[in-house]
Parts: structure tokens; C-alpha cells; sequence
């Protein structure tokens, strides 16, 4: 495939080597609108796109993919209000949209661990439960997409548990929410961690990613698994979970 970049920061860095270990080409990188208006006619020229760039700029880019009928594979976060406009102007258009908060492989087993643990914790009201995540400085949302993913699944299975809370100074969590804790230090890639505490002992699931490779090669794998495909798709389809 010849891929489109939209977002050349590390992690499109990241993918690009990933792709090009694969076979893949990097058709072009886009940055910013200057590139959207000086590199459009080799966007054209691409087979796939995978979109690392803000929560601002990431709804319009999926946009202009749709306009080209060109599949794109979205990682970035903090957009996701509107992610059921998308999927549905997606399916409309008979286009290829594959969104995930986050592509590590590991991350998605979790996932699924994650909600198995929350249907055994349902009826063990003497736990609370809460979660911890930690990013490098640059990332611009807070919480992570990866942890709002971990406590909307956690809300699902247990009933005591309505929401989730983004915990800032002087914020105290509903007796229904799950409360979240949001850490920016360093270039840290992204350290997740659920915990159920009680009076008598604690049960941890952790994933700590070692480097961005990780999510590279589920953003390649994605892209993969999306070419030749028409509407929506995540990791859980991916991965047959």
C-alpha cells in the first residue's frame, strides 16, 4: 500500500518505519493546512490513510479522507463526541473508517480483561475501583482515550458505577463515577492501570508500554486489515475479540 500520514509527529515517525518494514510506502505527510493545499494531488495517490495528528484538527481530517474516498485509520484522541456523527456520515458514504484509542496489541488484550474483571467485581461492593494513567508531556487530552475506553467498560458491567471523573485538585468523585487520575511527565509512551482496593487487599491490572512501536504496528496492522473493506471498524474486529 501507499500510505498517507496525516500528523508527522513521533508517532507518524514511528509508523512509517513500521510500514516500511512491512512493505508499505509513505506516499506523503501531512502537517498542517499548507501541506492539505500543496500535497493534495499526492494524497490522491494514496491507498490508505493513518491519522496521528490533535483532537482538533482529527474530525476534519477524516472529512477530507471521506471526500477522497480514500480509508483511514484514526488514532488520535479527544474527539470522540463526535464520533457517532462520523460513523454514521461513514456508513452514509459507504466509506472505511477504523478508529481506536489505542493500537498496542497488549493494550486491546487488556481490554478484554478489563471488562471480564469488572462482571467478577460487580457484586463485590466492598471494592472501589479507580484509574491511573501516564503520558508524555505533549499529549494534549486528558484523560487518555485508552483510559475513558477502560472506565466506560468498567460503568457497563458494574452497576454501582454510573460515569467516570476526570480527578483534579480539590475534586472529590461521585459514589458512582470512576474516578481517573491524569499524569503528564516526561516521554513516558503510556502506563494504564486499573485497581479495585478494599480494606483487606488490592487487585491490580496494569499495561505499561516500553516504546510508540507498539502502537505502530497496530496502526499498520489496521491499515491492513481495512483495505478493500467499506464502513466501520475498531480493534475488537481486528483481533476477533
Amino acid at each position: 500500500m501507499k500510505i498517507a500520514l496525516l500528523g508527522y509527529g513521533k508517532m507518524g515517525k514511528a509508523i512509517e518505519a513500521v510500514a516500511e518494514e512491512r512493505g508499505h510506502s509513505i506516499g506523503v505527510t501531512i502537517d498542517d493546512e499548507d501541506d492539505w493545499m500543496d500535497k493534495l494531488e499526492d494524497l490522491k495517490d494514496c491507498d490508505m490513510a493513518i491519522d496521528f495528528s490533535t483532537p482538533a484538527t482529527a474530525v476534519g481530517n477524516i472529512m477530507r479522507c471521506f471526500d477522497l474516498g480514500l480509508p483511514v485509520v484514526v488514532g488520535t484522541t479527544g474527539w470522540y463526541e463526535q464520533l457517532e456523527g462520523v460513523v454514521h456520515d461513514c456508513e452514509q458514504r459507504e466509506c472505511a473508517l477504523f478508529v481506536a484509542s489505542n493500537f498496542s496489541i497488549g493494550m486491546n488484550i487488556v481490554f478484554d480483561l478489563n471488562r471480564r474483571l469488572a462482571k467478577l467485581m460487580n457484586g463485590h461492593e466492598e471494592y472501589s475501583v479507580g484509574i491511573t494513567e501516564v503520558h508524555h508531556v505533549h499529549k494534549l487530552d486528558a484523560p487518555s482515550g485508552t483510559a475513558i475506553a477502560l472506565a466506560r467498560d468498567i460503568v457497563e458491567e458494574v452497576d454501582r458505577k454510573d460515569d467516570w471523573c476526570l480527578m483534579r485538585k480539590g475534586v472529590k468523585p461521585k459514589k458512582d463515577e470512576v474516578p481517573i487520575v491524569s499524569v503528564r511527565e516526561g516521554e513516558v509512551p503510556g502506563v494504564h492501570e486499573v485497581v479495585y482496593d478494599s480494606a483487606i487487599d488490592r487487585i491490580t491490572l496494569k499495561h505499561e508500554a516500553k516504546s510508540r512501536r507498539g502502537l505502530a504496528v497496530g496502526a499498520v496492522l489496521a491499515a491492513e486489515f481495512l483495505e478493500g473493506r467499506k464502513g466501520y471498524y475498531t480493534m475488537k474486529e481486528l483481533l476477533e475479540l
